[in-house]
């Protein structure tokens, strides 16, 4: 059968079946919708009219908050005047503008930009800028990346290999060769309800030495980890342990990447975590608060030094990668005008001020039914339940419905509730979002 013999023109539209949701239990979903239809503020509005509290920042990624005027004007005015212009041989005023802001604000050194449309795309030109770096300085040996269990680098080939999320590799098993996990800091054991940064877990830096024992320094390229694991739910560095990873790299010639997509823009205090924790990598991925989720968009920050390894022999492409959408004009603007809310409101100081607040409120939940753990940090935070006996995450997807039937938008991993409220939230709003939260866990079975 044809495409164009099985068409159905008379096919109702605006109807739930065509669309295959990402990352979604599609039956369960299209079976009970949860449908957003307006946002501002604080706030998304649902197709019944109901005010929906959210408390994840869209998908960690709206930090200034919902329907900021600034970036639709941007937008507008940029659309209008310049659509579309390519950046391969080519280009226009709007990403070198960006990339120079970016470089402000960014770890000194990072002052390299490339950019990408999301933060798959970022993870995976991080990694392949790894891999030419070591061969453009006669390292051409050093092929073997190592990510850590429970990370999440996305969803490209390159993103998986690296990343130690069990369901996001197990239904794709041809991946890059030549990977290792290190270990994840998640200790419920020992680090259970710690207020901030895990008080153990350090060692768990040094298998990277093992790692380094078992094949030779002058075979790894580099390193990936995230700061901080978010969509693992919510897994802090224990203190100390990325200042020993950032030694161990440096001592041995290889990269050190951090996926910055979750924690950057302000999410953990500073506009980058690692300037948060004090730890400069030699790569750094962004994407999501970088245009307020607006416009897809994405980045990635490479120090100068390795940037200058590139630029040398005769003249011609020096690094063949790239998107049609690198550099879109659209998504710049759109990014420009969120770098502008970010200063001008001091947004990133906020995770900061606030933090005390949302650390207390979050731990008052402590001693609810099925509570075995919470974590927060900066503007973000999780709180782990115990499973129930139908199943890992079973108890998790309760909470999560019923949080939305509460009025509450939160996400759910396995068992985990995380929360990443916009940076503009007010102390009433965290008051009424752990009270929402809280009535949804004792409801859970």
């Amino acid at each position: 059968m044809t495409l164009e013999s099985s068409a159905q023109p008379n096919r109702k539209t605006n109807t739930l079946d065509d669309f295959w949701m990402p990352f979604t239990a599609n039956r369960q979903f299209k079976a009970k919708p949860r449908l957003l239809e307006s946002a501002e503020g604080m706030y998304y509005t649902a197709d019944d009219g109901r005010k929906i509290l959210d408390g994840t920042a869209g998908l960690w990624c709206c930090n200034a908050g919902h329907g900021r005027r600034e970036i639709t004007e941007a937008v507008s005015q940029q659309i209008a005047k310049l659509d579309f212009a390519p950046t391969f041989q080519m280009g226009h005023p709007l990403p070198f503008e960006l990339a120079t802001r970016l470089a402000e604000i960014a770890p000194p050194g990072l002052n390299k930009l490339f950019f990408t449309n999301s933060g798959s795309e970022s993870a995976d030109t991080a990694l392949k800028i790894a891999l030419a770096y070591q061969r453009a300085i006669g390292q051409g040996t050093r092929t073997r990346l190592i990510g850590r269990e429970l990370g999440y680098h996305g969803v490209g080939f390159g993103g998986i290999s690296v990343g130690g999320m069990v369901n996001n590799r197990k239904a794709f098993p041809l991946q890059l060769p030549g990977v290792d996990h290190l270990p994840h800091t998640l200790d419920i054991q020992r680090n259970a309800f710690n207020k901030g940064l895990p008080e153990f877990g350090i060692e768990k830096a040094d298998e990277l030495e093992r790692l380094v024992s078992l094949h030779g320094a002058e075979n790894i390229a580099a390193v990936m980890v995230e700061p901080m694991a978010g969509s693992a739910g919510v897994v802090l560095p224990p203190v100390g342990y990325l200042q020993r990873l950032r030694e161990i790299t440096r001592k041995h010639g290889i990269l050190l990447i951090f996926d910055e997509v979750i924690t950057g823009f302000g999410r953990v205090g500073k506009a980058f975590a690692a300037q948060r924790w004090g730890v400069t990598p030699d790569i750094m991925t962004c994407a999501k608060g970088l245009t307020n989720g607006a416009i897809p968009m994405g980045a990635v920050f490479v120090d100068e030094n390795i940037h200058q390894a590139f630029m040398q022999g005769p003249d011609g492409i020096e690094l063949f990668h790239g998107y049609t959408y690198s550099g879109h004009p659209v998504a710049c603007a759109a990014a420009l005008a969120t770098l502008n809310i970010y200063t001008r409101d001091k947004l990133f100081e906020r995770a900061i001020e606030l933090e005390g607040y949302w650390q207390d409120a979050l731990h008052s939940l402590q001693d609810l039914p099925n509570v075995i753990d919470i974590r927060a940090i900066g503007l973000v935070g999780a709180v782990q339940l115990a499973p129930n006996q139908q199943g890992v995450g079973k108890r998790g997807y309760q909470v999560f419905e019923q949080c939305f039937q509460n009025d509450l938008m939160v996400r759910v991993t396995g068992d985990t509730i995380a929360m990443s409220p916009p940076l503009i939230v007010e102390k009433p709003q965290i008051d009424t979002l752990v009270e929402k939260l809280a009535d949804s866990i004792r409801q859970a079975q």
